[in-house]
């Protein structure tokens, strides 16, 4: 799978995605790193899915994470969700555990 062919994906996607993948991506991506039945997920999801819409050039990726997946332990994710801002592949800055939409707007802001 080439880096373009990378889209956005509604629900946590266990598709193993390479780090030299997302390296490759251009334009703007946030990954989404948890799980259908976390708690803390579920808590995030409404203010996340919010500013997404509002940011439609935004490629949003869910990642299914967990004991065992590399790309989780590759970005050093501890705690679910953990968001983290790409932009042309490099990471920019990363939110932990939002609640509500303006920490999730103050983290796709440091694309400006």
């Amino acid at each position: 799978m080439k880096s373009d062919d990378i889209d956005s994906n509604p629900e946590y996607s266990e598709k193993e995605f390479t780090l030299e993948q997302l390296g490759e991506l251009s334009g703007d991506t946030v990954l989404e790193f948890g799980t259908p039945w976390c708690g803390h997920c579920q808590a995030a999801s409404s203010a996340i899915k919010e500013v997404v819409t509002e940011n439609s050039e935004l490629r949003h990726i869910k990642i299914y994470d967990g004991k065992g997946k590399p790309l989780g332990r590759a970005f050093k994710v501890k705690l679910w969700p953990t968001l983290i801002l790409l932009h042309d592949g490099n990471e920019v800055a990363r939110l932990v555990r939002p609640l509500v939409p303006d920490e999730v707007r103050q983290l796709v802001s440091k694309l400006n």
